[in-house]
């Protein structure tokens, strides 16, 4: 499956879900990616959108191979074959090197806002797409600390090996496809791929707020 931009599988994976409209859900998106596609669904089942801040914690030889993701309230999680060989004084650094960007992001994006309740609530977790998973597997073991009725994983595209593990650690996996021959990266499954920057991000946040606040008037 190719999708044309984050919006459009944001649309797709909003289709999905329909289901779940009418249950008391949160959307939680993953930034900066999930923004995009958190948008779509939140704004489709009628419920508030939230962030749920991670970090990829990269190798120190190779930042862009992931050995782990750390989020805002929960411990790190690690692949069990690369943390026991870890320099600790690095990792030390490290670890608090993204907390603190986790930190500047939160302020960024939603300033003083407070987290939304989970309490009794289907949260629904959703990126852009998954390759190693880390990020999505921390989102899931922070959100699981804050008492949900239950949670879903809403992506639109994952390596089948990760989509059975995220089965085992939550309630529902909605994907547009779980596949056996994965490409190798989630930009491999778009065809604009583009970053967004934390100014997109803050402009796609602020056009939920307006709709909100209309629909209060």
């Amino acid at each position: 499956m190719l999708f044309t931009d984050r919006k459009e599988a944001g649309i797709l994976l909003a289709a999905a879900l329909e289901k779940y409209r009418g249950e008391d859900i949160v959307v939680f998106a993953l930034p900066r990616g999930g923004v995009p596609l958190g948008v779509e669904i939140a704004k489709k089942l009628a419920a508030p959108l939230d962030l749920l801040i991670t970090k990829k914690i990269g190798h120190p030889f190779n930042p862009e191979y992931a050995i782990g993701a750390i989020t805002e309230d929960a411990d790190p999680i690690f692949n069990p074959g690369e943390h026991g060989v870890l320099d600790q004084n690095w990792l030390e650094w490290e670890l608090k090197r993204l907390r603190q960007e986790i930190k500047r992001r939160r302020e960024t994006y939603v300033g003083a806002a407070n987290i939304q309740s989970l309490e009794g609530k289907t949260a629904i977790i959703v990126d852009d797409g998954i390759a190693t998973g880390f990020t999505m597997f921390a989102s899931i073991a922070a959100l699981k600390k804050r008492n949900p009725k239950r949670i879903i994983v809403a992506i639109p595209v994952t390596p089948e090996d990760t989509a059975k593990k995220m089965d085992q650690m939550v309630d529902a996996v909605v994907a547009l496809e779980r596949t056996d021959d994965y490409l190798g990266a989630v930009g491999a499954y778009y065809v604009h791929f583009d970053q967004l920057d934390d100014a997109e991000v803050v402009s796609l946040l602020r056009s939920m707020n307006v709709k909100e606040e209309k629909a209060d008037e």
